[in-house]
């Protein structure tokens, strides 16, 4: 696993990053995978790295694989690409609410305070 420092620092970002709990993100996750005709298990909803960041969020800092390390780093970096964190305006258009959406898929509602 990472050395200590890095560790600490990737779990805090990772944590600021994702702003949606558990619960939130695990209902996000069923909303977004809910079709008219059928939809997955629940513990089947979402993407796979919308599962793992999930799953992320139910363990203890002492349970992480170096899977979930990896997994943590990209969430940070791709939510880090796509969000302005001191000017994150509402959304405005579909194009937005695809971002948004996307993003929440990930555990980061940029509309959340």
């Amino acid at each position: 696993m990472a050395d200590s420092l890095e560790f600490e620092a990737l779990w805090d970002d990772f944590h600021r990053v994702v702003n949606m709990s558990s619960a939130e993100l695990a209902a996000w996750l069923k909303v977004r995978d809910a079709g008219e005709e059928s939809e997955p298990l629940p513990e089947r909803a979402g993407g796979e790295t919308g599962q793992h960041v999930l799953a992320i969020l139910q363990k203890r800092r002492t349970d992480l694989t170096e899977d979930d390390v990896e997994v943590m780093r990209r969430v940070v970096d791709t939510v880090g690409e796509l969000v302005d964190a001191e000017n994150e305006p509402e959304p405005e258009s579909a194009r937005d609410t695809g971002r948004r959406h996307r993003l929440m898929t990930l555990g980061h509602d940029p509309l959340k305070p």
